[in-house]
C-alpha cells in the first residue's frame, strides 16, 4: 500500500555518480539516444507534458527553369514524458544497527540501479517495435554475417532518408557469430577506463551496440503460419491515400489473433518504395507497419490498418510507392522475432529530466552531463513505525522518426547452446 507523503520525513542524501554509471552501463538505448531536448522540464507542463519537434520537410524537384511553387508542409512529431518508475527498499533500526545496512548500501544501490535501468531500457528499446515501417530479416534466418549487415545498411540508405550517424542495435546472442564473420574488421571503440558493456565497435561508418533487452514481438497467426495474403481491396482505389487494406488467405478462420499490432508486412511483387525525398524509383519492396490488431472472418479475410499511408500519385510530395495497390497483389508477414534496429541521423529521442525537489522535504538528484540521464534518490523515516526507506526513481519520454528507423528482425532462438 502506498504511503502518503505527509507521513515521511525526507533528508538530503549525498550520493556520487557511481550509481548513475551502473544505470548507463546497463542501458544501451538510453545512453546512445538523442537527448537534444535536454530540459523538457523547462516547457510548460509536468509529467505528461508533450514537446513537439520538427522533421525535415519533403520536397519534390521540378524539370526546367520555370518554377511552380510548392506549399511547405511541416512534419512534426511529439515526445511526451509520461513514464515513471521507482525501486525502493527499507529496513528497521535493528537491521541497520546489527546488519550494517548502511555499509551494505553500495551493493543495494547497484542492484537498485540495475533493476531501474533494465526497466527503462526495455521500454526505450520498444521503439524498435513501434516506430519503423521498414525491416530487414525474415525473423527465421539468423543474422550472423558482415554481408547481411552490409545488405541491411544498403537497403536502409537506398531509401534516401538521412544516413548521417548510423547506429545499429544488435541482439546480444547474435554478436559472437557476427564478430567472428568479420575477422577483426571492427574498429573497437572502448578503453580500459571507460568501457561500456553494450559497445561492440564501428564498421563501415556504423556504430554497433548490443543488448539483451531487445523487444520480442509476438506476431499473429498469419505471420507464424507463413500465410500468403492476397489483396482484395483498399480504402482508396485511386491510390492517393491508402491506410487500410482488405486481404484474403488467412489459414485460420474467425481467428481473433490473426494479425497483431506492430506486425510487419512486405509486398511480394508489383509494389516498390520510391525514395523518401524526390520520389525516385528503387528496388525496395513496399513494407508496412500494422497499427492495430486484425481478426480474420469466417472466410479467412482480414482488414489491416497500415503505416505509412501509401500514396502512388505521381508528383505528390508524399508519394512513397511506385504504383497503386490493387487486387491480386500478395503480402507476407513476419513471424515472432526480436526487434533490433538501424537508426540514422540521431533520430531516436529520449527525454529524462531531473525530478523536482520535494520541498519542504529535500531530496538528492543526479544528472549525467553527457547523456542527460537523471535519477533521484531520497531517504526517509516513517515516524513511530521503525521503518527506514530508500527510493530511486525517474521519469522519461521516448520517440523516434519512422523514416530514419529500420527494424532488424532477429530470430527468437538466436545463438547456440540453447537447450538440446
Amino acid at each position: 500500500m502506498a504511503i502518503s507523503a505527509e507521513n515521511i520525513l525526507q533528508q538530503v542524501v549525498t550520493w556520487n555518480m557511481v550509481d548513475l554509471a551502473v544505470f548507463q552501463n546497463m542501458a544501451c538505448f538510453v545512453s546512445t539516444a538523442n537527448t537534444i531536448m535536454k530540459n523538457p522540464q523547462d516547457f510548460a507542463g509536468n509529467l505528461g507534458a508533450s514537446i513537439a519537434y520538427e522533421q525535415p520537410p519533403q520536397l519534390v524537384s521540378q524539370q526546367g527553369l520555370v518554377v511552380n511553387f510548392e506549399p511547405i508542409q511541416q512534419n512534426s512529431r511529439t515526445l511526451t514524458v509520461n513514464n515513471q518508475q521507482n525501486v525502493s527498499y527499507s529496513g528497521t533500526a535493528e537491521q541497520i544497527i546489527f546488519n550494517n545496512l548502511e555499509e551494505y548500501s553500495k551493493r543495494l544501490g547497484d542492484s537498485s540501479m540495475q533493476a531501474l535501468a533494465s526497466y527503462v531500457e526495455s521500454d526505450v528499446a520498444s521503439l524498435c517495435e513501434s516506430i519503423p515501417y521498414r525491416f530487414y530479416g525474415n525473423g527465421t534466418t539468423p543474422i550472423s554475417s558482415a554481408q547481411q549487415l552490409a545488405q541491411a545498411i544498403a537497403n536502409f540508405r537506398a531509401y534516401s532518408a538521412p544516413p548521417g550517424g548510423l547506429k545499429c542495435y544488435l541482439d546480444l546472442q547474435a554478436v559472437p557469430a557476427i564478430v567472428n564473420s568479420m575477422q577483426n574488421q571492427f574498429t573497437l571503440e572502448r578503453n580500459n577506463e571507460n568501457a561500456q558493456s553494450w559497445m561492440v565497435g564501428n564498421w563501415a561508418g556504423v556504430d554497433y551496440y548490443q543488448s539483451n533487452l531487445l523487444k520480442v514481438h509476438f506476431s499473429g497467426s498469419v505471420g507464424n503460419n507463413g500465410d500468403t495474403l492476397t489483396v482484395l481491396s483498399t480504402n482508396d482505389p485511386t491510390g492517393n491515400a491508402i491506410s487500410s487494406i482488405t486481404l484474403s488467405g488467412a489459414s485460420v478462420f474467425s481467428d481473433p489473433n490473426a494479425i497483431k499490432k506492430y506486425d510487419m508486412a512486405q509486398f511480394l511483387a508489383g509494389s516498390f518504395f520510391v525514395t523518401y525525398q524526390n520520389s525516385l524509383a528503387t528496388a525496395l519492396p513496399t513494407q508496412v507497419l500494422i497499427t492495430s490488431d486484425a481478426p480474420s472472418d469466417i472466410s479467412g479475410n482480414v482488414t489491416i490498418n497500415v503505416y505509412p499511408t501509401l500514396c502512388a500519385t505521381v508528383g505528390s510530395i508524399v508519394q512513397n510507392i511506385n504504383t497503386n495497390i490493387v487486387a491480386g497483389m500478395q503480402i507476407k508477414l513476419l513471424p515472432d522475432h526480436k526487434c533490433g534496429a538501424l537508426v540514422s541521423d540521431n533520430a531516436m529521442y529520449v527525454a529524462m529530466p531531473p525530478l523536482p525537489s520535494t520541498y519542504p522535504f529535500p531530496s538528492a538528484s543526479a544528472t549525467d552531463p553527457d547523456t542527460q540521464v537523471s535519477v533521484r534518490l531520497y531517504y526517509g523515516v516513517i515516524p513511530f513505525q521503525n521503518v527506514y526507506g530508500w527510493t530511486r526513481d525517474c521519469v522519461w519520454g521516448k520517440d523516434g522518426v519512422p523514416q530514419n528507423f529500420m527494424r532488424i528482425a532477429f530470430p527468437i532462438n538466436t545463438g547456440s547452446g540453447i537447450g538440446f
